[in-house]
């Protein structure tokens, strides 16, 4: 008789997502209006951001949505890896915003404009900063927890708009503390290229999971040890091999037992090994083919 579902059914995360979206919006109103204030265009270049931020929000609900559904016709593995082009847009999307932000800070190098307002509108910017932190900290920890890439990459991507906040916060108090309007572009070109750094590592991530990397080299070996414990004369392993896709982590090898055992017998050794693997890691999902030890043609498929 059948003991019910071995996996737990992926978790929906969209709340997360519409944290994000209230966080953007407050975000925009807030440093939209610190830059309509003062005429900065340090803080004109944090709202770009933000509204980046509102986007990128968004399309991570979407993608959130689409990742958890189950598998279909056309997707039997299921839709998992839908998080990663989410990361991968997000990255892009900050590129984006940086470049927005260098363009504008040259154009005020060329034509310097002392801000006005400056007290206002760093307070102003400076309560947007907490709003973005305390919501990237959040998506950040429970994007690590639940192996979200979208969750992550948002939370860090609030987190870059936090570094520039800081950065124009710094640079605008400068510019009042000494009167010199140069300070604020520069300040913001150095900020864009922070983002730009930044934009490429979530791109990077991402094309990482399209591509199935392995699962992290410490959890990889503790799996091996499983696999060692078992390993003797008369059972063996090949074919090892692991991956991640978007929150899901997978391991398949070849379980090599002496000719003369009966199916069940084979099978009930894979099965206390799967048990023992997802001990490590519970949302493991394993596939085991069993193969006589000493017939040749068990050994023509250990590559792909």
């Amino acid at each position: 008789m059948p003991n019910g579902p071995r996996y737990s059914p992926p978790v929906d995360l969209s709340r997360y997502a519409w944290l994000s979206i209230a966080a953007a919006a407050v975000t925009i109103v807030l440093k939209g209006g610190a830059a309509a204030l003062t005429g900065s265009v340090s803080l004109l270049s944090d709202a770009l951001e933000s509204v980046v931020n509102l986007v990128a929000a968004v399309l991570a609900l979407v993608m959130l949505k689409i990742s958890i559904r189950p598998p279909d016709d056309n997707h039997r593995f299921g839709h998992s890896k839908a998080e990663y082009f989410s990361a991968a847009v997000e990255g892009a999307m900050v590129l984006v915003a940086a470049i927005l932000i260098i363009w504008e800070a040259v154009g005020r190098l060329v034509h310097p404009r002392m801000p006005e307002q400056l007290g206002i509108g760093l307070a102003i910017s400076a309560v947007a900063a907490l709003v973005n932190g305390a919501v990237g900290l959040l998506l950040i920890r429970r994007g690590a927890q639940m192996r979200s890439a979208t969750l992550s990459a948002d939370g860090r991507h609030l987190m870059t708009d936090v570094v520039t906040s800081v950065a124009v916060l710094a640079g605008v108090g400068l510019v009042a503390l000494t009167g010199r309007p140069l300070l604020d572009p520069i300040v913001a070109i150095v900020a864009g290229a922070n983002i730009v750094r930044i934009g490429i590592g979530l791109v990077r991530s991402s094309v990482d999971g399209l591509m199935d990397i392995a699962l992290p080299a410490e959890l990889e070996a503790r799996l091996m040890g499983v696999l060692e414990t078992h390993r003797g004369e008369e059972v063996d392993f090949h074919a090892v091999r692991t991956r991640e896709s978007g929150n899901r982590r997978f391991m398949e090898f070849h379980l090599l037992v002496p000719d003369e055992w009966s199916v069940k017998a084979g099978h009930d050794l894979a099965e206390d090994i799967v048990d023992e693997l997802r001990e490590i890691e519970p949302d493991l999902r394993v596939t085991v083919h069993t193969e006589p030890l000493h017939d040749a043609r068990s050994y023509e498929d250990i590559e792909i």
